[in-house]
């Protein structure tokens, strides 16, 4: 049974720890630990308090634990008493003003790294430039009493992967930084990498129970193609392989009776388009002469959901815990822009909560609908994929029939429905399972370091 207990800083230079007595019961300890760091000491019990572990001045120095009073999660393995965990953050993107040290995203960051307590975990963001690799210590950013600090910590018990974009995770320095935590120092390294559309589609094809919420999706190779889709589904989209927050997102319509295309898109200038052409050479010609196609999937087109017009999709958040187990953290409903492609609110899309667009019958009903899909498909790919995956971003639809339908998959979701203010709550919850996850790979590492990083 894991326990957390309060740690107490004492002011003193003895390398002696005071534990609970239950930790010394059936434990000759011998050893403290905090992340990488390891020091020799004398482990007595606890003369009164059975919920503190004392430490010494001395020893938080040479553990380079944080002036933090928390309490915080304890592991006993082979007579180390391991103090954790600490998680580093790993992303890019520092400035050099202390007060908003991660530029745009420290407000969310601050947030994150505010769930400490609740969590008893030490979390800290850092980049490859804080990293001292001669003494194996790490500059990190910590979030304490409403302002950030900077300190010197050991390499931390896991890392979790907030690299904001594609550009920086393709970056030799940042790439190099992965591969040698990962497989020098094994430390676990979860949710990493940006999702391919393509390859989410071909690794849940192949499970049975996932593969009912896939549209048929293939990656571009010919106008027939495209003639062959329009013809089964009436329209059809074609997106990005690794595009986010809806750009690049195509609709294209075939009329069948006037034999005519359509094609809704939005411009370079953030205007929401749909225009005609008499043939689908002339449509591609027009609106994709400068795009390489090469690049880009067709997905069938879904009659979803509609109000007033406005077709609806849903956003679901899905983490797991600190037992290793996936939840449903948020869900919000996503109405689209007139006349948009998509329903990002950067295409005039609003935000709702699922009993703000239909009555409680259905709500239930669609609610129970993208939860059971959300928890298959987050267990699938976390089954499927390379990499231990600790959260999941899910675009996801219901058609008029009321099936469920996934669209994207996201492995670093955005944030914009927490705009929203009845979702506020569920904006912490998914920061403290973010964390939370770290308890158990942390767990799961130091009680059974033999078995490989695939929780």
């Amino acid at each position: 049974m894991r326990n957390r207990y309060t740690i107490e800083i004492a002011d003193n230079s003895h390398l002696v720890v005071y534990c609970p007595q239950e930790l010394l019961k059936d434990n000759v300890l011998k050893k403290i630990a905090f992340g990488s760091k390891a020091i020799e000491a004398d482990l007595r019990p606890h003369p009164k308090k059975n919920n503190h572990i004392v430490i010494s001045n001395e020893i938080q120095k040479l553990l380079l634990f944080p002036d933090f009073s928390i309490k915080m999660h304890v592991f006993v393995q082979h007579q180390v008493l391991h103090i954790g965990p600490l998680v580093g953050i790993f992303t890019a993107g520092f400035t050099p003003f202390p007060h908003r040290p991660i530029g745009e995203r420290t407000n969310f960051f601050s947030k994150l790294l505010s769930v400490k307590t609740n969590v008893g975990a030490i979390p800290f963001v850092f980049g490859e430039q804080h990293i001292n690799w001669e003494m194996g210590t790490i500059s990190g950013y910590f979030y304490h009493d409403n302002h950030w600090q900077n300190m010197e910590v050991p390499f931390p018990h896991v890392i979790y992967d907030r690299i904001p974009n594609r550009k920086s995770e393709r970056n030799p320095k940042l790439v190099k930084v992965k591969e040698t935590l990962q497989k020098d120092y094994l430390i676990p390294w979860y949710n990493p990498g940006f999702f391919s559309k393509l390859d989410i589609y071909e690794r849940l094809q192949q499970d049975k129970s996932a593969a009912v919420y896939l549209p048929e999706t293939h990656p571009f190779t010919s106008f027939s193609l495209i003639e062959d889709m329009l013809s089964k589904y009436g329209h059809v989209y074609l997106k990005p392989i690794n595009g986010s927050l809806g750009l690049g997102v195509h609709q294209i319509l075939y009329d069948k009776i006037q034999d005519e295309y359509y094609c809704r898109y939005q411009d370079r200038d953030g205007v929401n388009l749909l225009r005609k052409f008499t043939s689908l050479e002339g449509l591609f010609q027009t609106v994709f002469a400068n795009r390489n196609l090469e690049k880009m999937l067709v997905q069938q087109g879904i009659h979803l959901l509609r109000q007033e017009q406005r077709p609806i999709d849903f956003r679901i958040h899905s983490n797991k815990d600190d037992a290793g187990v996936w939840h449903v953290t948020a869900l919000a409903a996503k109405l689209a822009g007139r006349g948009s492609v998509t329903t990002h609110a950067r295409s005039g899309g609003e935000v709702k909560t699922v009993s703000e667009l239909f009555q409680q019958e259905e709500s239930q009903l669609y609610t129970e609908k993208l939860v059971h899909a959300a928890l298959l498909l987050s267990n699938s790919l976390s089954n499927n994929m390379e990499g231990i995956i600790g959260e999941i971003g899910f675009d996801l639809g219901i058609d008029k029939h009321g099936d469920v339908w996934l669209f994207e998959a996201n492995s670093k979701p955005g944030r914009s429905i927490f705009s929203h203010p009845e979702l506020k709550d569920f904006d912490k919850l998914t920061c403290k399972l973010s964390l939370a996850f770290a308890v158990f790979l942390t767990e799961q590492t130091i009680l059974h370091p033999e078995d490989d990083f695939k929780w």
